[in-house]
């Protein structure tokens, strides 16, 4: 967005309330733009002007200034006047704070990277084994109602289907299934399944958080949660090898963490425990080459779902879709996906 155009917004802007926590981005062209920052990233600061969210190019930005940065200044004391006190705001967005973007929920701020261990008993819960009569895949819970995202191919065809949750309780792991699951929506060409485990005994789920795929880059770390060949919750650490991977006119991530039939539908995790891919296959004939649908595909597809809300008498359903061109039959090495 360039300057001419944010300082249109500014001039139609509405005022934000007296009690709202206020950001100024001062731009190098000395206009300003005060709101609530939401999100800092390496190319773009995102900025709540509080009837639209903007994004700023870090190009255009000369400084920034949190309210939080003007509440902890000392507070001047004029001889013979008492000392004055601060207002009180909202606090200002901070860290780790969720985001719930429809189904799915984002980090407002940059998060602190962590550990594979650490992240992986902070969010494992989060991720699920997908059963059906042929076979077997992973998942991983979108929120706390459970929806939840796995391959389309991990229940092609099927019906019956059910999902297998690893709760915690008392710092132990307590497998339960849940055998009540719908099928929300699917995408057959994106290889994107939306279920949803409606037990009526159903507990809230441990959700994880969607991260931006578009800011990894190349050696990136990153890693994987699923049921390789059903070894159930079975972790693999690698980088990313790239982002642009071009397999039968598609886009994946190509990852070193091993993906393996049973991975696929599962998470695959940048440092900082956000989902950034989906896992859906290998090349048959290698070691760490493995693929990962990218985070910014499973977005459009959740934003988008009632496009592909999966109905039995709709003429467009999934099932009734022309056989799409195979993603691999026509690649060197050949390769096959996991499930």
């Amino acid at each position: 967005m360039t300057a001419p155009v944010l300082r249109g917004l500014l001039a139609a802007s509405l005022t934000l309330p007296l009690w709202a926590a206020t950001d100024t981005v001062v731009l190098k062209d000395k206009a300003t733009v005060s709101g609530k920052i939401l999100a800092e990233k390496k190319d773009q600061v995102v900025v709540d002007l509080g009837y639209t969210v903007i994004t700023v190019p870090r190009k255009e930005i000369a400084k920034i200034s949190r309210a939080e940065d003007e509440e902890s200044k000392p507070v001047a004391k004029v001889p013979g006047k008492p000392a004055a006190t601060p207002s009180v705001t909202a606090p200002a967005t901070t860290p780790g704070t969720e985001l719930r973007a429809g189904l799915y929920s984002v980090a407002t701020a940059p998060l602190t990277e962590k550990s594979v261990r650490e992240l992986v008993t902070q969010i494992g819960e989060g991720v699920v084994q997908v059963r059906t009569p042929s076979g077997l895949g992973s998942g991983f819970f979108l929120d706390e109602d459970g929806h939840l995202v796995t391959n389309f191919h991990v229940v092609e065809g099927e019906t019956k289907i059910s999902v297998e949750v690893y709760h915690q309780k008392d710092g132990q792991l307590e497998r339960r299934s849940y055998k009540d699951v719908r099928i929300v929506a699917m995408n057959k060409f994106a290889d994107l399944t939306l279920l949803k485990v409606e037990d009526k005994d159903a507990p809230k789920f441990k959700k994880v958080l969607i991260g931006d795929s578009e800011q990894l880059a190349q050696g990136d770390r990153v890693f994987a949660i699923g049921s390789p060949l059903g070894l159930e919750r079975t972790v693999t650490e690698g980088i990313v090898s790239t982002t642009t991977r071009q397999v039968g006119g598609d886009l994946y991530l190509q990852t070193t963490a091993q993906i393996n039939p049973g991975n696929s539908g599962g998470p695959l995790f940048n440092l900082r425990g956000e989902v950034i891919g989906v896992t859906n296959m290998k090349l048959t004939f290698g070691e760490g080459l493995g693929f990962a649908i990218p985070g910014e595909v499973l977005r459009y597809f959740l934003r988008h779902r009632d496009a592909y809300a999966y109905d039995t008498d709709n003429p467009a359903n999934p099932f009734r879709y022309l056989e799409p061109p195979s993603r691999i039959k026509n690649t060197e090495p050949t390769g096959e996906r996991a499930r």
